[in-house]
């Protein structure tokens, strides 16, 4: 099993039944594959979709289903679809009970740095800020180093992706 996995697996030990759950981009996408038997969990993305699961089989894919970085996803019986406004309502509103991030840093206060890196072309920060700050939990799925580097640090040398982390 390699570390990304390993990471996943320990992320869905932390979800709740009956739980409204956003998964960003990358890592944090592969927590839906390891979903604890029996728990119902409804994965929420920025999107616009309530309902998805894990990656359809080869050929099974469905080009309007997919995630926040544009990976086919699996609809849920139930799944419901909606415009943007309506997924930002959710994240800002406060109606979401879990999200998981990928990191680039996070300090010692907990502070998350995951959207860019200076000098890097990047589309946009994306709903992170609004995750970080609206979810009622926070979870940041991520490696502890890059190419040796830590990314657990006493101070973000990176942009923060918020001044403050969820309630």
């Amino acid at each position: 099993m390699d570390t990304r996995e390993r990471i996943a697996r320990r992320v869905a030990l932390e979800l709740r039944d009956n739980s409204l759950v956003n998964l960003g981009i990358g890592l944090p996408t592969l927590v839906a594959r390891y979903v604890p038997a029996g728990m119902r969990i409804n994965f929420q993305s920025e999107n616009g979709i309530i309902g998805f699961g894990a990656r359809p089989p080869e050929g099974m894919e469905d080009v309007h289903l997919t995630d926040a970085g544009g990976a086919f996803v699996s609809a849920q019986p139930g799944a419901v679809s909606f415009d943007s406004v309506m997924s930002f309502a959710l994240i800002r509103g406060g109606h979401i009970d879990l999200t998981v991030l990928g990191g680039l840093q996070v300090d010692r206060h907990g502070r998350l740095a995951n959207w860019i890196i200076p000098g890097k072309l990047v589309p946009g920060m994306g709903g992170a800020m609004d995750l970080v700050t609206g979810a009622r939990r926070v979870i940041v799925a991520m490696n502890h180093t890059q190419k040796g580097t830590p990314k657990i640090v006493e101070t973000l040398t990176l942009p923060p992706t918020a001044n403050s982390l969820s309630r």
